[in-house]
């Protein structure tokens, strides 16, 4: 019976792919805007994100079917509705493993696993500053949340954290 009805049931990236469409931008700012400024609050406050200010980047997980745009604005990071002027698109693994300092940008670049659309220089610039930054996931609760979430769906779902359907 678990068996047919989980054939029933959507996939968890489906899941959260219609939580990302039907949840508001502001309720999607009051959850990720406070974790990213305190992630690099000190980054932020030494000038390190200035190139964003007034910019736009679009971050978008490819197998979930997510996107987030971000700026710099009032020397905080804020979600925006704006298009990215560049995009920087993978999947969540991908993004996974650049956060976790497991694997180089300029690698998944050219694995293709992470692709850059857009203003290439913008894109090059964040990517540089994120490389030169000492950081790390767990250095957030939404970090924390992303990681022990990839391992639920390792656990649970195999082949779910990189499944779209």
């Amino acid at each position: 019976m678990f068996i047919a009805l989980s054939r029933r049931l959507p996939t968890p990236a489906r899941m959260i792919h219609h939580l990302d469409r039907w949840a508001p931008l502001r309720l999607k700012r009051q959850l990720l805007e406070p974790q990213l400024n305190q992630l690099f609050g000190d980054y932020i406050a030494a000038g390190e994100f200035d190139l964003l200010e007034g910019r736009f980047i679009s971050l978008r997980l490819r197998d979930l079917d997510i996107s987030i745009t971000l700026t710099l604005a009032n020397d905080r990071l804020q979600l925006s509705q704006r298009p990215g002027e560049v995009e920087i698109s993978g999947d969540l693994p991908t993004f996974l493993q650049l956060a976790r300092q497991e694997a180089d940008a300029d690698g998944l670049f050219f694995q293709r696993k992470l692709l850059l659309e857009g203003d290439t220089e913008l894109g090059l610039g964040v990517r540089n500053l994120l490389d030169s930054l000492e950081w790390s996931m767990q250095d957030s609760r939404l970090g924390a949340i992303a990681l022990r979430l990839e391992t639920f769906l390792r656990q649970r779902f195999p082949g779910a954290a990189s499944s779209a359907s």
